[in-house]
Order: C-alpha cells, then sequence, then structure tokens
C-alpha cells in the first residue's frame, strides 16, 4: 500500500494533476467491493467540477479477472472520467483490449502470466510481499531492512544458543514490545514459520524456483541446519494424530484478555502405585489462545463438557437474549428478484465480452466498443444498484414477531432434541443462537447473536 501511494502522489506530481480522493478495496476477488461503490458515488457527485481521471495500479486491482476489469473499467468510464494505469502510464481501455486479445489468442493468460513470473523468479526478481526482515529494493532485489533483520537473528539466537522454545520465545518478544510488520503481537506460528523460512539463508524460492546467493542472507547455513533439526527432533512422532472438535469453537472468548479461548485435548498416562496397573485418560478443555500461543494471560481453562453444558443452561433458562433474524413471508420473491437480477448481470457481462472479441479481431473499432460498453455499463449499474436496494429491502422487511418466532424453534431444538443430535447439528445450533460466549473462571457471559 505504501508503494502504491507513493507512485499515485507521484503520478499526480508528474502530471500536475491534483490527488482527489483515494478509494481502497483490500481484495477484488470477493463480490462486495465497498471502495469501488463509494468511488462511483463520488464520481457522480463531481460531474460539474470539470476534468477528473481515475487512477488505478493496474487492471488486475478493478477486478480478480479481465471480463470483470473490463465491467468495472466501462463503468468508471460511462461517468465521463479517463480511467489510467500507474504501472504502464497508459489508456486503462487500450491496455485491457491489448490483453483481451492476447487471451482470446492463445485462450491460457494465467498459465502464461505464471510462466513470466517463474522468469522473474530465475533472476531473483521479487515477487509478492517479501518476508519479514526485507524489502524489495532497486532491480527487484530482496534488501535487507536493518531493525528488522535485527530481530529475525535475535529469534535464531534465542532459539538455537539460549535455548527457548517457540512458545518463550514468541512471549520474550511481545514482553519487550517487538511487534510483526503489521504491528501484531507475535504467536507460536509466526516465529515457527520465520525459522523455518530458507529466505534468510540469502536463497529466494518461488514457483518452484529456487536461487542461492540471490540477497543478502541474515542466518549463516551451519547455523540455520541446526535450527531445523532441532524443530524436526520436537516435532511430535504420533502416526496419527486425532483432531478433536469442540462445540464452541470460534465462540468462546477469553473474559480477562479478550482472546479467544482454543480447544485442547490431552491424553495422560499413568502406573498406579499399588499395582503396576497402566491407566489412559483423555481431558478435553478449553484455555485461553493468548496464553497457549504467546504465552501471556493467566493459565485460564474451562472443562469442554462442563463450559458447553452452562452454555445450554443459559440459552434454556432465558439467561441469554437471542433476537434471531428470519426473513419474512415476502422471502421467496425477494430471492427469485434478485436471481432475476444476478441472470441479468451475467447476460451483460456475456454481451460485453463479445463487444471485446469483436474489437479484438478487428470487426468493430475503438469508438465503436466504447460505444457498446458505455451501453452494458449503464445497464450492469442500474443491475446493481436494483439488487443493493432488493437486498436492503428483504432485510428492512424482517418483523421482530418472525424473530421472534425462528428463536423460539432453535431453543426448542436445543431443549428437546439435543440429545438427539449429532455433532454438527449441535455445532450450527448454537451458532444460530449464540454471538460469542465470554468466560471467567467462575461464571460465563452468553452474547446474542445479532
Amino acid at each position: 500500500m505504501a508503494e502504491q501511494s507513493k507512485a499515485f502522489l507521484e503520478f499526480c506530481h508528474s502530471n500536475g494533476y491534483e490527488a482527489a480522493a483515494v478509494f481502497l478495496d483490500a481484495s477484488p476477488t470477493v463480490e462486495e467491493v465497498p471502495g469501488f461503490r463509494q468511488m462511483i458515488e463520488f464520481l457522480r457527485n463531481q460531474r460539474d467540477r470539470g476534468f477528473i481521471m481515475v487512477a488505478v495500479p493496474g487492471l488486475a486491482s478493478l477486478g480478480e479477472n479481465l471480463t470483470e476489469s473490463a465491467r468495472r473499467y466501462f463503468q468508471l468510464s460511462s461517468l465521463g472520467v479517463n480511467v489510467v494505469t500507474l504501472d504502464g502510464g497508459s489508456d486503462a481501455g487500450a491496455e485491457l483490449l491489448k490483453q483481451w486479445a492476447v487471451a482470446r489468442k492463445n485462450g491460457r493468460l494465467g498459465e502464461k502470466v505464471r510462466a513470466a513470473m517463474r522468469k522473474k523468479a530465475v533472476k531473483g526478481e521479487a515477487l509478492g510481499r517479501p518476508p519479514y526482515g526485507y524489502r524489495v529494493g532497486p532491480r527487484r532485489r530482496l534488501q535487507v531492512i536493518p531493525e528488522e533483520g535485527s530481530v529475525v537473528r535475535y529469534i535464531f539466537r534465542l532459539y538455537l544458543k539460549d535455548g527457548l522454545g517457540i512458545r518463550r520465545i514468541a512471549r520474550r518478544l511481545n514482553e519487550e514490545e517487538l511487534r510483526t510488520r503489521r504491528g501484531l503481537q507475535w504467536s507460536m506460528v509466526t516465529v515457527r514459520d520465520l525459522l523455518r523460512n530458507r529466505a534468510y539463508l540469502g536463497t529466494y524460492s518461488r514457483f518452484g524456483v529456487r536461487v542461492p546467493a540471490s540477497h543478502p542472507p541474515l542466518i549463516s547455513p551451519v547455523d540455520f541446519q541446526r535450527v531445523q533439526e532441532r524443530l524436526d527432533e520436537r516435532r511430535p512422532k504420533s502416526a496419527a494424530r486425532e483432531t478433536s472438535r469442540f462445540l464452541l469453537s470460534g465462540l468462546a472468548y477469553c473474559g480477562y484478555c479478550g482472546n479467544k479461548m482454543i480447544g485442547v485435548t490431552r491424553r495422560q498416562r499413568w502406573q498406579r502405585r499399588t499395582d503396576g496397573e497402566i491407566r489412559t485418560a483423555l481431558y478435553r478443555y478449553y484455555q485461553c489462545e493468548s496464553r497457549t500461543n504467546r504465552s501471556l494471560c493467566d493459565y485460564h481453562t474451562r472443562r469442554a463438557e462442563a463450559l458447553e453444558e452452562e452454555v445450554r443452561g443459559e440459552l434454556l433458562n432465558g439467561r441469554a437474549e437471542i433476537p434471531g433474524v428470519i426473513a419474512d413471508d415476502k422471502e421467496a420473491r425477494a430471492e427469485g428478484q434478485g436471481r432475476q437480477l444476478r441472470d441479468k448481470m451475467r447476460r451483460l457481462d456475456r454481451r460485453l465480452e463479445q463487444y471485446l472479441d469483436a474489437a479484438a479481431s478487428g470487426r468493430i473499432d475503438e469508438e465503436r466498443l466504447l460505444s457498446l460498453g458505455l451501453e452494458v455499463a449503464n445497464e450492469q449499474l442500474a443491475a446493481e444498484e436494483a439488487l443493493a436496494e432488493q437486498q436492503r429491502q428483504a432485510q428492512r422487511q424482517a418483523t421482530e414477531a418472525e424473530r421472534r418466532q425462528h428463536r423460539r424453534e432453535a431453543l426448542a431444538r436445543c431443549r428437546e432434541q439435543w440429545d438427539r443430535l449429532m455433532f454438527p447439528e449441535r455445532y450450527d445450533l448454537l451458532r444460530e443462537l449464540v454471538e460469542r460466549v465470554v468466560v471467567r473462571d467462575d461464571c460465563i457471559e452468553v452474547c446474542s447473536r445479532p
């Protein structure tokens, strides 16, 4: 994000533009793109303010595939703005048509992109997010970040020289207020993954390609190998590890630190002194994740069966208010309208693809493509807005009486059918009724599902 922001501001400065607003969508692969919707509304309110240009990092930032990128490009163009890409500094429409022609020619655009990335990887050029301790420097090579590099060496020294385990290392880092690159606390997982990362040997690995000595190392090969051997020695060597499922996974939270309570299974084995008989027992309980992964918080645990039954008792005794949500009697009609709108949007996408195919093959010129694309874009925007409004109306139509009915039905199942329900049914039922369970040593608080 920092690199994109810098490129955007440099683009504005070099071309004499004034930065008006920035809109962000964390991922273009999800259906909901609030940042893009906000930009559409912003542009509609700026129509009387003169020339406006939209700059995007690249076509890929507009959608997860070329069809989606094309749809959003024409939607923006329908509002009277020019769309340019920062990576090439060119008109996004020309770049779109160029990429569409390539994809149409070989039909395997994704494989071609991966092949190009493998070629970059062979040269040692960094792709994607650099590992902790490095940044992407000139010629796309990894460079050491001195502060982070010191933390990497510190972690390896704590494990190899001082003999600390990964849990104690995470605790030490958190106690010393060192943070990950994202500003989060260290956990067992982040420490373990760092200790396993061969990038600290100066070796770049990506797409099945391994390039030794591609960047400055942080750890010597001897120390790295000793760390891997010790990690392998401490790995459990049980033949088949049994996974135990817990009803409150993702629902239970520690009432002291606010972190999740995770399910833990322990099998103990001992020998009786009186007769030498070997006994075994299986213990299942919930424990604060901060204690487990970061050695923070205190040792707060609750027996699994007892906690789960206590939560059920809170529900049945009415001490937890469960509002529940159910659609109204118009739900079927609303779903039908939603399906019709989605079908229309898919048909519009196919029309747009046909127009792009025609332009790529030379059957229509770029001016005609723009005219047809803008026509489709206007219909698409209208369909998307109608679908959004239909969804808002469907939410407003849910009545309090029906929410109460849904709650009564779920509680009746919890009371009358609990013993006959299998684990998946109990698991889903609790998630219908419960948003979260705050767990303390002597009490719990069951919070309602909004």
